[in-house]
């Protein structure tokens, strides 16, 4: 599974709503047994908003936290990807961009609406509302999606952080011409040297044949213990219930 749950500023203990859900996504991910995807990403997420809302009654002072996720996730025959909030998934196929999601934004309803250029979006005072995320008040609807890969593809989820100030030719400039890691570090300094004025973080990947390999993986950013609600493995239809 790639992920990326970046909590949204300004709202009370955003680390703890992003860590809690990337760490119930991908610990529920090791354990998961269930052939539908979508059915399953839907069901963690849903798992997710609980544990908020729940930990919203016990400690009042965290009411309002919420995080974006985009994840990905395949069990080695197909692939889903599960999209809530403004972070972002690309494809790069053959040297050629792909936005993969769409951003649940109050700008981009403007553009999809017709009321807002691309262009004058960028200069839209009101840019950073999110209008849906995993949150402590009500479920949200994820976009969910079945992928259709191909050997070769390389797969980039980022926080608004990085897509906001790198654009889409520098950003598949960049995935093509370098390794991974390479990408990676490159990406982030762009968008560093472009102001570098929010959380910037990206998770690469690259679809290769072969049987599926299943790695414990890297929790980085706010995803520590202390920011945890529960830091029990889910264990969907065992402990999740």
């Amino acid at each position: 599974m790639l992920l990326v749950a970046d909590g949204v500023g300004g709202a009370a203990a955003g680390e703890i709503a992003s860590a809690s859900t990337a760490f119930a996504l991908s610990s529920a991910a090791i354990t998961r047994d269930d052939p539908d995807l979508t059915g399953f990403l839907a069901e963690v997420l849903e798992l997710a908003h609980r544990q908020l809302r729940d930990d919203a009654e016990i400690h009042p002072e965290r009411r309002g936290m919420s995080t974006t996720v985009t994840a990905i996730m395949t069990d080695g025959a197909s692939c889903a990807m599960a999209h809530v909030g403004d972070s972002r998934a690309y494809l790069l196929r053959d040297g050629y961009l792909t936005q993969l999601s769409h951003d649940h934004t109050l700008v981009q309803r403007l553009i999809d609406t017709g009321e807002l250029t691309p262009e004058e979006a960028l200069s839209y005072p009101y840019r950073s509302v999110v209008l849906q995320a995993i949150d402590d008040r009500q479920p949200a609807v994820p976009d969910l999606i079945e992928l259709e890969l191909l050997i070769g593809d390389r797969l980039l989820i980022c926080s608004d952080g990085l897509s906001d100030l790198v654009d889409d030719q520098l950003i598949a400039d960049l995935l093509y011409t370098r390794d991974l890691d390479d990408a990676a570090i490159a990406l982030i300094a762009a968008a560093l040297d472009r102001g570098g004025r929010d959380n910037i973080t990206c998770v690469i990947g690259e679809v290769e044949a072969g049987p599926l390999i299943r790695r414990h993986g890297h929790f980085v950013g706010a995803c520590c213990p202390d920011n945890l609600i529960d830091p029990t493995p889910v264990r969907l239809g065992v402990s999740a219930g």
